[in-house]
Parts: structure tokens; C-alpha cells; sequence
């Protein structure tokens, strides 16, 4: 056997060792990728029904922000109506009380001044009235 016969020889031998080292590799990629392929199998499997669930309690609270906007605006039309009767009103009593403080007023002051004219004339006006209250000394002491 010659150098370049050996050296063929191992070159093949090598390249035949090469060969299953890769054969073993790429069985052991399979053996994975199989593996890999039931896990998300039984990951879906897993996942589905709470995915399904999230999407039903999504759909329900959808429905509860609509019910929820829809109150809110009906609210909000009754408070606007709410303003709008306590502008009225609160426009009315301004009228209402312009209108009858002046009267009044003068109704009251006319009554008080009749009131002192007729105590005047029959001599019971006796102005202010002066009331006398004991001072308990020892009270004050104390």
C-alpha cells in the first residue's frame, strides 16, 4: 500500500465517521423536533379553553361598557334637564324676590311705626326696657 492509498483510505474512513456522527445528530434533531411538536400539541390543547373564555368574558364586557355608556347618557340628559329647571327656578325666586322685598319692606316698617304710634297715644310707650338682674357675688368668685 502506497502513501496516497493510505491516505484515501483514511480520508474515507473519516469521512464515513463524519457521516454517521451527522446521521446521529440529525436522528437526535428528529427525536426533538417530535418531541417539540407534542408539546405545543398539548400546549393548544391546554390553552384553548381559556383562550375561548377570555373571548367570552371580552364579548361580555363589551356589553357592559354599551349598558354602562348608554346610562351614562341618559344621566346625562337628566342632569341637564336638572340644570336647566334649577336655572328656571333659581331665575324665578331672583323675580319672585325683587318683586316683593321692596313691598314687604315697607309693609313692615309701616306696621312697626303704627304699632309705636298707638302705644304712643295711649301712653304706654315707655321706649326702652330696662331689665334688672341679680349678681350672685360668690357665684362670680368661683
Amino acid at each position: 500500500m502506497t502513501a496516497g492509498d493510505l491516505a484515501i483510505t483514511l480520508a474515507a474512513l473519516l469521512c464515513t465517521i463524519g457521516f454517521a456522527a451527522l446521521v446521529v445528530v440529525l436522528v437526535r434533531v428528529l427525536d426533538m423536533l417530535k418531541l417539540l411538536r407534542t408539546e405545543v400539541a398539548e400546549m393548544r390543547e391546554q390553552t384553548q379553553p381559556l383562550i375561548d373564555e377570555l373571548r367570552t368574558s371580552a364579548i361580555d364586557a363589551r356589553t357592559t361598557m354599551d349598558a354602562a355608556r348608554t346610562d351614562l347618557a341618559r344621566f346625562d340628559r337628566v342632569l341637564g334637564s336638572a340644570e336647566a329647571i334649577s336655572g328656571a327656578v333659581d331665575g324665578s325666586s331672583r323675580v319672585a324676590r325683587t318683586a316683593f322685598s321692596v313691598p314687604v319692606i315697607k309693609l313692615a316698617g309701616l306696621a312697626a311705626g303704627t304699632s309705636r304710634a298707638v302705644r304712643k297715644i295711649r301712653g304706654r310707650d315707655t321706649g326702652a326696657t330696662i331689665v334688672h338682674v341679680p349678681v350672685d357675688r360668690e357665684r362670680r368668685r368661683a
